[in-house]
């Protein structure tokens, strides 16, 4: 049976956040054969019979207090075993309270007949860096200076003088300083246009990150759009961010912000 890894992967999620008994009695068996197993680190549930209440008291324990359960990470699979990595946030946002790694071993007919479940450590730099960078695309200067610690070491790879065009370049330690820098982005951009390309790729070690990607904006002054190469290296310790340094293609921000644009050299 081809499978669509995809497709199984948000029905495996969107059973643990079904509210309808009914609804999620039957795709739980759609999703698990008869005879199913789940293991977790210190119990199993065997059949539907089991399996029914199980993800019922999960739901209620969990989804109805306010969580929700989403993909932490692209499923994956060959042969007859998928993987996948499963995390539980508050509905409304907010830091991971659970990350999950899944070991499914699927039937001849596709359905699961081995669930193993597997909690994984927390990851508080991983869970710090990504609430920033979801407050960072809702675009709200307070909620981003809130996950910066006071003094942070922060640094914007520009020239020490700065640039007469880009007046958020300079200097900041507090968390007024912060909620500044990124209310002035916002002022001297159009809304709506920071969204686009590709989803950041975050690398972690310790209290260490690195973000990378693209920076796509237009300017509000020249209606001139500009997309900019850019990389982060944070650190985060005691849930703050200390450190906050910033390597950007300033060159072309700058041209954007330019009322004459200064040809490049070929």
């Amino acid at each position: 049976m081809e499978l669509n890894i995809e497709e199984f992967a948000q029905a495996y999620v969107a059973v643990w956040n079904e509210p309808d008994p009914a609804v999620r009695r039957a795709s739980i068996a759609e999703l698990w054969t008869e005879d199913a197993v789940q293991y977790l680190e210190t119990a199993e549930y065997r059949g539907h019979r089991e399996l029914e209440p199980r993800v019922a008291e999960a739901y209620q324990k969990f989804v109805a207090a306010g969580f929700v359960f989403v993909p932490a990470a692209a499923p994956v699979a060959h042969h007859d075993t998928v993987v996948l990595r499963i995390k539980m946030i508050p509905a409304g946002g907010g830091d991971v309270a659970w990350t999950g790694l899944i070991c499914l071993e699927l039937a001849a007919d596709g359905r699961i007949r081995r669930d193993h479940q597997f909690a994984l450590p927390a990851e508080p730099t991983r869970s710090v860096v990504g609430e920033f960078l979801a407050r960072l695309g809702a675009g709200d200067p307070e909620r981003i200076a809130e996950l910066f610690a006071e003094p942070v070491d922060w640094w914007v790879d520009w020239p020490a003088e700065g640039h007469p065009g880009v007046p958020w370049i300079r200097p900041r330690s507090s968390r007024a300083d912060v909620a500044d820098h990124f209310r002035a982005l916002a002022e001297f951009h159009l809304p709506g246009r920071e969204a686009a390309g590709e989803p950041m790729t975050v690398l972690v070690d310790g209290a260490d990150a690195v973000v990378l990607g693209e920076i796509r904006q237009t300017v509000r002054a020249t209606g001139r759009p500009y997309t900019a190469g850019c990389a982060l290296r944070l650190t985060v310790e005691n849930g703050l961010i200390t450190r906050y340094h910033v390597y950007e293609d300033s060159l072309s921000v700058a041209r954007a912000f330019e009322a004459t644009p200064t040809p490049a050299r070929g």
